[in-house]
């Protein structure tokens, strides 16, 4: 949980327009999950800031931070266009675990299964590189990310109290990968 600390020692809350977006789905289309790497950074910047305009995130520095580190993978969906769509980053411990710290999908591309197939591509990386636990922070208000993570085999292990920078709870959630 070093890393993690390290991480969140980094993060900045970003002020930006709270105004509600209007999402119009986009044209259905396929999408491939590939390696996010720092050449993304820019674009990756953008759809965070798209993907959570109410909550915290991360920025620039911690983004290069996590795509540069030896220990650190990162995914990205993409449309048959090559724009990304979503992405997820994961970060492995010397003790044989993981953290995910974020996962993302633009408004008008949710619910098509892209979180689920990258939250996949991760399991399977971490399978390979022999990590048996993986971790990650939810807010107690989002129930849909939450149903996910429980549909991906993860589960409520700890209520953490004003985890968020407005004072919100968070759930820890674990899975077992073994």
């Amino acid at each position: 949980m070093a890393v993690f600390q390290t991480i969140r020692n980094l993060f900045v809350p970003f002020a930006q327009d709270t105004a509600p977006e209007v999402v119009r789905p986009a044209p259905w289309t396929t999408y491939e999950v590939k390696p996010l790497t720092i050449k993304h950074l820019d674009e990756l910047l953008r759809l965070n800031l798209r993907c959570f305009r109410n909550g915290e995130n991360y920025n620039k520095h911690t983004f290069k931070y996590l795509l540069t580190q030896p220990h650190a993978l990162g995914y990205m969906a993409t449309t048959e266009t090559g724009d990304i769509v979503g992405f997820v980053l994961v970060v492995r411990n010397d003790d044989g675990t993981a953290h995910i710290t974020t996962v993302g999908v633009a408004p008008e591309h949710r619910r098509r299964g892209i979180a689920e197939r990258l939250i996949e591509q991760v399991d399977e990386a971490l399978k390979r590189r022999e990590i048996s636990t993986v971790v990650l922070e939810v807010r107690v208000s989002n129930v849909a990310a939450q149903n996910l993570y429980r549909r991906a085999g993860y589960n409520v292990v700890q209520r953490m109290q004003r985890y968020y920078h407005n004072g919100e709870d968070g759930f820890l959630m674990m899975k077992s990968l073994v």
